[in-house]
């Protein structure tokens, strides 16, 4: 018999680097130069006095595959630390959506119904449609958007994951 693959699986990696032009690009680059995918993809600056941003990246991989994924991230300058939040133990994961839904009649209660179940917030309201902003983790944002697709569902735009561990600890 031969051995079972590899089981693929999605991790989220923190990285810690100089806010500086390029480094985004470099981490990119790093991506499709070797052909692993970005699942979701979220930049910004943590600390102004520093200069330094967080990177917060989730792919997809063979435990392997992620190995070399961190080694080349941590080889990069000016890369001070890379994290794999999955495998280091308890983390936490948010998303922001903003959806927008076209709805009169029954289906506008409807979709206030819904959005009241979910935590969203009305950030836009007009006569025929809403604006939500929906937060949690991935799954719930997915969830969400979902059950607004037949209550008139026009458009979506989500941030993507970020990410810290839990704890005391900085980074």
């Amino acid at each position: 018999m031969s051995p079972e693959p590899a089981p693929i699986a999605a991790h989220t990696i923190s990285v810690l680097v100089a806010n500086e032009p390029g480094i985004l690009a470099r981490v990119v680059g790093l991506f499709s130069g070797r052909g692993y995918n970005i699942e979701s993809l979220t930049v910004a600056e943590t600390d102004a006095r520093q200069s330094q941003s967080r990177i917060t990246i989730v792919t997809k991989g063979t435990p392997m595959i992620i190995e070399q994924i961190k080694a080349q991230l941590d080889r990069l300058v000016p890369v001070y630390r890379v994290r794999d939040l999955t495998v280091e133990g308890p983390h936490i994961e948010r998303e922001l959506a903003l959806v927008k839904v076209r709805s009169t009649g029954d289906k506008r209660g409807e979709a206030l119904q819904l959005a009241e179940m979910f935590r969203a917030k009305v950030i836009d309201a007009k006569a025929d449609s809403f604006v939500f902003e929906v937060t949690g983790n991935s799954e719930k944002v997915a969830t969400f958007v979902g059950l607004m697709e037949g209550l008139g569902l026009v458009d979506v735009a989500r941030t993507g994951i970020v990410a810290m561990s839990r704890g005391g600890e900085a980074f």
